[in-house]
């Protein structure tokens, strides 16, 4: 029986929509082509005689990444050389943003090292913890951009509600403390930061003995000097103590935080709630 024309179109172009779904399934594409799509050439549907050709674009994967920052230990590195902060890691991954050597404050840049990754046996990168907006952002960074890795097993946590401040060391807490957080309109932001410097003998009595600064930064003073980072720091009003009070800055009384700088470390992850 030789069925007509069209119903033999017709069949040929379901067998080829299955050979081309088939085909697409089971689909490999080894890293090592390095190219933007496969070409797959399929002869299917001799009714029709046709050769369709599709296109594929390959998964691009990585080597599982070893974590290096829980909440019990942490690690951080200095930043040796300018660099410029990836979405992946890779040297064509889309730029986040660049990584200076110095802090706002002159200081030694150094970031939180959240994992490692070997893209090859003579390359690596570190995803970092980011001291930009939005808040909670994250890089690649190569690893000839970082110096050694330094370990921390310190954490420190702020209750923006209960306005209070732990710090844990091995999992365990050391320190608790009545803290002053940011006011409604000038909001303490939330989310996962770290200590990126320590300052000492302030002008202004403001700002008590000692002050750490933090990759958090204000998402509504960002014209504030620096860019609207967000700091710990002491205090010349301790009555104001514990509440809404700051610009978004964490105020301790001068007692607490001379205690608090005896037992943490620059690189301790903090967690704000």
């Amino acid at each position: 029986m030789t069925l007509p024309f069209e119903r033999r179109r017709a069949l040929g172009r379901a067998k080829a929509s299955e050979g081309i779904r088939a085909a697409v399934r089971h689909a490999r594409v080894p890293l090592t082509l390095g190219a933007s799509a496969l070409l797959l050439v399929l002869h299917v549907a001799p009714a029709d005689a046709q050769t369709y050709v599709v296109h594929v674009t390959p998964h691009i994967s990585y080597p599982r990444s070893s974590r290096l920052t829980d909440d019990k230990v942490a690690h951080w590195a200095k930043v040796v050389q300018p660099t410029i902060a990836r979405s992946e890691p890779r040297s064509t991954a889309r730029a986040v943003t660049t990584v200076g050597m110095l802090t706002s404050d002159d200081t030694q840049n150094l970031v939180l090292v959240l994992a490692r990754v070997e893209v090859s046996p003579t390359t690596a990168w570190y995803r970092i913890r980011l001291a930009i907006l939005p808040n909670n952002s994250t890089g690649w960074v190569p690893e000839r951009a970082l110096g050694g890795l330094v370990e921390v097993n310190t954490h420190l946590y702020v209750d923006r509600k209960t306005h209070r401040m732990t710090l844990e060391r091995d999992g365990i807490v050391v320190f608790r403390a009545a803290v002053g957080v940011g006011k409604s309109y000038w909001p303490t932001p939330r989310g996962e930061f770290y200590i990126r410097d320590k300052l000492t003998r302030f002008d202004d009595p403001l700002y008590g003995p000692i002050a750490f600064g933090t990759s958090a930064r204000s998402p509504i003073l960002t014209d504030w000097p620096g860019g609207g980072f967000i700091g710990i720091h002491g205090t010349n009003q301790p009555e104001l103590l514990p509440g809404n009070v700051s610009h978004g800055c964490i105020r301790m009384r001068n007692a607490d935080i001379l205690k608090l700088a005896r037992l943490i470390k620059v690189g301790t992850p903090v967690t704000i709630r």
